[in-house]
């Protein structure tokens, strides 16, 4: 089972992340970011074209002003609302029932430095702590909905697109996965599909 990060485990607000980055000086940051992919700086740092650093950098030009680390940090992390427990719980309870468990998020490692430190599930756990494996856009340096990006997880995974059951709160991530012949399930942002998940398992495996 393959989930998506903003949007289904955690609960987004592009509207805080928006926020953020105008406060930094950003004047156009509403057109700059998108909830679903992004683009300019934005898209170069989650497709890996540039690293945090260069982020930083361009971020600073953009804006005339020098941003450090610490403000971008908080300024990705805007895009976090909250992270239900029983979105984790749901995750521990297919692991336990047997599920391979993976992350296949387009993200960028500001929002990564919160989501693996031991202070993402306020229990002392990092996100790896329910995953099995993370697939991240920006290590892969290929974002969602390219081919490419799912058949490269199908084939690290060495596994059959019918065998698969991908959950993201993007229409056109799902479109894209379900092309390849993969189960798709596309909850609304912050939707409890911790229930209803079972229907899409019962009806495609």
């Amino acid at each position: 089972m393959i989930f998506d990060l903003g949007g289904v485990i955690i609960t987004i607000d592009q509207q805080q992340a928006v926020s953020r980055f105008a406060q930094l000086g950003l004047a156009d940051a509403e057109s700059r970011l998108n909830a679903y992919t992004q683009q300019g700086i934005f898209g170069d740092l989650e497709g890996g074209l540039i690293d945090a650093e260069q982020f930083r950098s361009e971020l600073s030009l953009l804006t005339d002003r020098e941003i450090t680390h610490e403000q971008c940090a908080f300024a990705w992390q805007g895009y976090a609302r909250e992270v239900p427990q029983r979105n984790l719980d749901a995750l521990v309870r297919l692991r336990q029932q047997g599920y391979r468990i993976l992350l296949l998020s387009n993200t960028n490692p500001y929002m990564m430095e919160w989501v693996r430190s031991n202070d993402f599930d306020g229990h002392g756990h990092s996100i790896d702590y329910y995953f099995d494996k993370l697939y991240l856009s920006y290590e892969m340096k290929m974002m969602k909905p390219a081919e490419e990006i799912f058949r490269s997880v199908l084939m690290n995974e060495q596994v059959l697109p019918s065998s698969c059951l991908f959950v993201d709160d993007g229409a056109r991530n799902v479109a894209a996965a379900s092309q390849m012949g993969i189960n798709t399930y596309c909850p609304v942002n912050g939707q409890d599909w911790t229930d209803e998940i079972y229907t899409y398992i019962n009806n495609n495996f």
